[in-house]
């Protein structure tokens, strides 16, 4: 197969979005990236936001939804995606008192009704971990992979951020190939760990394996690579800049 196409996930970018949605979009545009994935909307109308994606070439990946968004207004959320363009739509987080194991039964119910809705509106519903999902277990499984036993690959797919598996201690090549064909859209997150915990650094300069990471995505059905990074030490837009050169150097001329 070609080169995957490369992705930005926006909240990268939080900061700098907040103050210019539009100037960093023409940014992100300008540094090579060819499609991003939100964490808002900035009060961009939809429309607007569709016109200013194709005049910058970029494409709508998808958009990280929130539980409450998700409860409370997951029509206007559809409604946004299709406008755009989004295939995906993601939840990202849950907060800590949602994590118990009692919690996630309720959330395996709600997920299969979120994702009924989503894939009649022709959008594809995701769940993007974290290293809790490897904390928690339901008859002898993580919460990881009992998410995705339960419900039924036609309404949740994974996205799965590579970065948290290895921190939590899973062996990210074999999570790559266990959901195959699942698995449309991988977080390229690099790190190293430190005294409190992880620290998200721009890509070749943390622990993980990223060539045979990407290489082994190319076999498993992966669309999209995305680099995230929660939090940069050097701006932002310098951060991003910089893992994108390194895709550039190290994959996308090879």
């Amino acid at each position: 197969m070609g080169k995957f196409p490369i992705g930005l996930q926006l909240y990268t970018l939080r900061d700098a979005t907040s103050e210019d949605f539009e100037g960093t979009l023409r940014k992100v545009a300008a540094l090579g990236y060819q499609g991003v994935e939100f964490a808002g909307y900035g009060d961009i109308e939809a429309e607007k936001m569709r016109d200013l994606l194709q005049e910058l070439g970029l494409t709508a990946i998808g958009s990280h939804v929130g539980l409450q968004l998700l409860e409370e207004r997951i029509d206007e959320e559809i409604a946004y995606l299709k406008t755009i363009g989004a295939k995906y739509a993601s939840i990202p987080w849950l907060t800590e008192d949602q994590r118990s194991a009692e919690a996630w039964a309720t959330h395996f119910v709600k997920f299969e009704e979120y994702g009924k809705r989503f894939r009649d509106a022709g959008i594809q519903l995701l769940y993007h971990n974290h290293e809790f999902e490897f904390e928690v277990s339901i008859d002898g499984q993580f919460v990881f992979d009992a998410l995705y036993e339960r419900i039924g690959s036609d309404l949740l797919k994974v996205e799965m951020d590579i970065g948290w598996v290895q921190y939590a201690g899973q062996d990210p090549l074999e999570y790559i190939a266990k959901y195959a064909g699942k698995l449309p859209l991988l977080h390229l997150k690099d790190y190293r760990k430190a005294e409190t915990g992880i620290d998200t650094v721009e890509l070749g300069r943390g622990e993980l394996p990223l060539l045979p990471i990407i290489d082994k995505a190319s076999v498993s059905g992966v669309e999209w690579i995305i680099v995230e990074q929660d939090n940069c030490a050097n701006p932002p837009l310098e951060a991003v800049a910089e893992s994108m050169q390194w895709l550039k150097d190290n994959y996308l001329s090879k």
